[in-house]
């Protein structure tokens, strides 16, 4: 069995983050959405990964290599467009061959990874196998509707009237019977090649498509609110290790993580949280569910809820809470402050906050 997963995508709802950085490698308890994908994968014994790729290629090649760092073997397959999900199984028609293969958005987030739905779908091999849950606004997501006897009868692509409540999670399982679905299918009203109509292509020529509500946590992490969603949820299972230097005038509450060369000077920390290798907090509170990446500079200030990626820079800045702050970011205080500050900045952006 091999794995084709997406790692094509614009990110546009993660805009600016997204305009120097791949959505896939936006990191979640610092360590890229993307690798917690690859990982599952390999934990359910599939070494072989197609990795679909588009202008961020050679940001993803150079985060993943040759996939020897996960236990698995990667094969780079480059998609000229987006195109759609169905499209991106045409191209990888000669790699995947005639093998079974999971196929799995790389900027989403399954709790629990996938082992039980690749041994079930080994063990009862349908031609597809489809991951759903239910969600508050399914207009945003491709929709099931399931029969009586909970056989899916219609799947539609972000359809303006839900026929449900049951969205597809980005994790689908196929066998080869796939492909002469994909090359039936016509580009939708989108201009895409959907896998929704794929799927129900394979329904109604009488081909066997199981489903898997999973009631576990789920989420795409394509904009900012769900990318801290995602970090909290993971923060929450994090063993405390402290690797780094903790000063006698600081405090470590709860599960906290501190990578090596990481120093905590005069501050407090209050866990579940992760510190990077070689980033200093000095004078500051880091509240719960807070991600600091390698090298970041914080001084003065209050962050909670947030994600800190590589050399961001807060001094003096009052209260930050709710925030995705890029790369090489630098925040610092002015005259007068709100209470609280909700920030969205891309990679070497420079503010300044009242104080």
């Amino acid at each position: 069995m091999k794995a084709l997963v997406l790692a094509g995508g614009t990110g546009s709802r993660l805009r600016p983050i997204t305009h120097t950085a791949a959505k896939q490698l936006v990191p979640v308890a610092n360590k890229p959405v993307l690798f917690y994908g690859i990982e599952s994968i390999v934990a359910a014994g599939i070494t072989e990964i197609g990795v679909i790729v588009g202008g961020t290629e050679r940001e993803i090649r150079a985060a993943l290599g040759d996939g020897s760092q996960f236990g698995a073997r990667i094969t780079y397959l480059p998609q000229e467009a987006p195109l759609g999900l169905a499209h991106a199984v045409l191209i990888a028609r000669d790699w995947l061959g005639d093998e079974d293969f999971v196929m799995y958005l790389g900027d989403n987030f399954v709790v629990g990874g996938i082992t039980g739905l690749v041994e079930e779908f080994r063990q009862e091999r349908p031609h597809a196998r489809i991951l759903l849950t239910k969600v508050a606004d399914p207009s945003m997501f491709g929709v099931a509707e399931l029969g009586p006897d909970g056989a899916v009868v219609r799947l539609e692509e972000k359809p303006a009237a839900p026929r449900s409540d049951l969205a597809l999670v980005g994790v689908y399982l196929f066998t080869s019977a796939v492909h002469e679905a994909v090359a039936a299918i016509a580009p939708s009203a989108r201009g895409e090649m959907e896998i929704t109509d794929a799927i129900q292509w394979l329904i109604d020529a009488g081909r066997t498509v199981t489903a898997t509500t999973i009631t576990g946590y789920w989420k795409d992490t394509g904009n900012v609110a769900d990318m801290l969603e995602v970090n909290r949820a993971v923060l929450e299972g994090i063993e405390p290790a402290v690797a780094g230097s903790v000063d006698a005038a600081s405090e470590i509450v709860g599960r906290v993580r501190i990578a090596p060369g990481a120093r905590i000077v005069r501050s407090r920390i209050v866990g579940p949280a992760v510190i990077g290798a070689d980033a200093v907090v000095t004078d500051s509170h880091i509240g719960s569910f807070t991600s600091v990446a390698d090298h970041c500079r914080i001084s003065g200030s209050e962050v909670e809820f947030s994600i800190l990626l590589e050399g961001a820079r807060i001094e003096d800045a009052g209260r930050i809470e709710g925030s995705l702050i890029g790369r090489s970011v630098h925040v610092s205080g002015a005259v007068r402050a709100p209470r609280a500050h909700r920030l969205v900045l891309g990679d070497h952006s420079r503010i300044q906050i009242a104080s």
